[in-house]
């Protein structure tokens, strides 16, 4: 990864962002010998300013930032460091170095939709999703209804793992119809924001 690191005194900012939430955790700082223990590693070292010498976050505390994807910016002189935290990021004990809360895994819905317009951009032969484009709108609608039953009947009992196991079926198979209508899941969350007011 071809980086600038001239341009700050040989340190170039790293925003950390959870990979799953995307909340931003932290911004640390890297110069070239911490982001390559970084890369070889996967965990998240920095150059410490105050200290003066590398630093793995967590090397203390064990709250280690497992990486799981580093980016740069347009420029080469900043990086996205996306992570999987091992605990709260903060050394007050806090989620994140901004005092917010790193809770709820939604943003996660994203990388799914991203896969499914994906399964119907390239469809292959073993993807079920996939087959369930090749089928069309009523054929999907006609397995929302289905999979809504299911739940409703789930909901009856009290076993929890099938309830959720029906609910996540029916997640998938409605953010299937929404990509076969061409209606993104955002457009969704808006009316819901508007109904909100």
């Amino acid at each position: 990864m071809e980086l600038d690191f001239n341009k700050q005194d040989g340190l170039i900012p790293a925003i950390i962002q959870d990979a799953l939430t995307d909340k931003v955790l932290m911004l640390g700082y890297m110069n070239q010998e911490s982001l390559e223990k970084t890369e070889k590693e996967g965990v998240v070292t920095f150059f410490s300013r105050s200290k003066q010498r590398l630093w793995t976050k967590g090397e203390t505390s064990d709250n280690f930032l497992h990486v799981v994807e580093i980016l740069k910016d347009c420029d080469d002189d900043t990086l996205l460091i996306k992570v999987n935290p091992a605990g709260p990021t903060c050394h007050t004990g806090a989620d994140t170095c901004f005092n917010e809360s790193n809770q709820g895994k939604a943003a996660w819905l994203n990388h799914l939709k991203r896969v499914i317009r994906d399964r119907k951009n390239n469809p292959s032969e073993k993807s079920y999703t996939a087959s369930l484009f090749q089928k069309g709108t009523n054929k999907i609608a006609q397995k929302v209804g289905e999979e809504a039953v299911e739940l409703v009947i789930e909901a009856m009992d009290n076993n929890d793992t099938l309830f959720k196991e029906e609910a996540s079926d029916l997640l998938f198979h409605y953010l299937v119809l929404l990509e076969q209508r061409g209606i993104d899941f955002d457009e969704i969350i808006d009316v819901l924001r508007a109904r909100h007011k």
